[in-house]
């Protein structure tokens, strides 16, 4: 049975009750980007600590970053597949739910020192971290096409409060966690899971009506009336730009996940208390997402393309900035890890808005569940890699490495917008 027909008929709304539903969208999405935001923060502050902690290794301290990213990438995968059949709701509520049993695994496995938990439940805890990747879809379902990187950013500026104050809470959480018998290193995971928990419940509480479900009977009651093709007939592969897009996201995801999650065992290497490294991590994830609003609007108005070029180059300076730093060089680390971050905003928005672009309902949340499967596994490989990277020469071979690479995104973007000859 084809998948349109497993939904119950919806009732498509005219100009104003669309807009409507689109502003009430949006705000539920903000909601739960808010409690998502707490959430992730946990996992980039403290995991490699809390893994170098137990397994008594620095080699191994980007396995963490590794598994949640591994677990981010079959959620991905299972989002997208159940957004296509049930809707955004379904998959995300269910998705924030799964992040916050990891993060309470996570807990249990530092308490009883078992490291196998561990590695299971940073695996499940990745939920979170594709649920809030892909909640940022959820918005632009209804958008006007002009303004779909503004709508991709409203979404990912409202992870802003909760991915900023998670690690700048590190400290006490820590030691409320301590006076709980718990280690303080598991402090943040305890945040993590109620913020997953949270986020999760407003989603499927809240969410209604479905966004992609409509914007789909939208599509479907348009080419209706315009006497077009069935939608049950409709197979559409996404375009050169969804191609684009994805490895604009892959290069960048691969480049900061790399360099951010060696900077706290760097820093503590060289004496640097965790408050300062809470201080480096919570300002990069604000800039992974506060200069959103600007970028979403910029990316609108002079182009996708070019900002994605400028991803790019902002994170080859991000790079060559944290290799020259010193590691007690506290305001240079600060200067480098803003500046990944916001190359990684950068190319998050240009690339989400260049695959929406080249996408139709009838494939999109499934195009957007692969592409964001592939991203997770390139976040995977860099930070697997980046501690055996570090161990075998340095941090700044590291940084260097990750910011040339950002680089290869420019010839690709050239290759799929280049002119074509139009047949005669």
């Amino acid at each position: 049975m084809p998948e349109h027909t497993r939904q119950p008929h919806l009732t498509v709304p005219d100009a104003e009750g669309l807009a409507r539903v689109q502003r009430r969208t949006l705000r539920v999405v903000v909601a739960g980007q808010i409690l998502g935001g707490a959430g992730l923060a946990a996992g980039i502050s403290v995991g490699g600590l809390l893994a170098q902690s137990m397994l008594g290794t620095d080699g191994l301290a980007g396995l963490p970053t590794a598994l949640f990213t591994l677990g981010s990438a079959l959620t991905a995968f299972l989002v997208g597949r159940f957004t296509q059949r049930w809707g955004r709701r379904a998959g995300l509520g269910l998705g924030f739910a799964a992040g916050g049993l990891g993060a309470i695994g996570v807990v249990v496995a530092a308490v009883a020192d078992m490291v196998p938990l561990l590695f299971v439940s940073l695996f499940l805890y990745g939920a979170g971290t594709a649920t809030n990747l892909q909640a940022r879809y959820a918005g632009t379902d209804l958008a006007e096409p002009s303004r779909r990187g503004t709508a991709v950013s409203v979404a990912m500026v409202s992870t802003t409060a909760g991915a900023v104050a998670g690690p700048n809470l590190i400290t006490p959480l820590g030691d409320f966690a301590a006076s709980l018998g718990i280690p303080p290193l598991a402090g943040p995971f305890l945040l993590a899971a109620v913020a997953y928990l949270a986020a999760g419940a407003v989603l499927l509480a809240l969410l209604s009506p479905d966004p992609y479900l409509l914007a789909r009977a939208v599509t479907e009651a348009a080419r209706t009336d315009d006497g077009g093709t069935s939608p049950a007939a409709v197979v559409r592969r996404p375009g050169a730009s969804a191609y684009a897009g994805a490895t604009v996201m892959i290069l960048t995801q691969i480049a900061m996940v790399a360099i951010m999650t060696m900077t706290p065992i760097h820093m503590r290497a060289h004496h640097q208390s965790l408050a300062a490294v809470g201080l480096v991590i919570g300002l990069h994830v604000g800039a992974m997402y506060l200069p959103s609003l600007l970028t979403g609007a910029l990316v609108d108005r002079i182009g996708r393309v070019p900002m994605a070029i400028a991803s790019g180059v902002t994170l080859l300076a991000a790079g060559v900035v944290a290799a020259v730093a010193p590691g007690d060089s506290l305001g240079l680390l600060i200067l480098a890890l803003v500046l990944l971050g916001l190359g990684w905003n950068f190319g998050l928005i240009s690339g989400t808005a260049l695959v929406i672009d080249a996408t139709v309902p009838e494939n999109r949340p499934r195009t957007q569940g692969t592409i964001d499967v592939l991203i997770a596994l390139a976040g995977a490989g860099g930070g697997a890699m980046s501690g055996v990277v570090m161990a075998s020469s340095s941090y700044g071979t590291l940084s260097l490495a990750g910011g040339f690479l950002s680089l290869l995104l420019i010839p690709v973007l050239f290759w799929t917008h280049r002119p074509r000859a139009v047949p005669a």
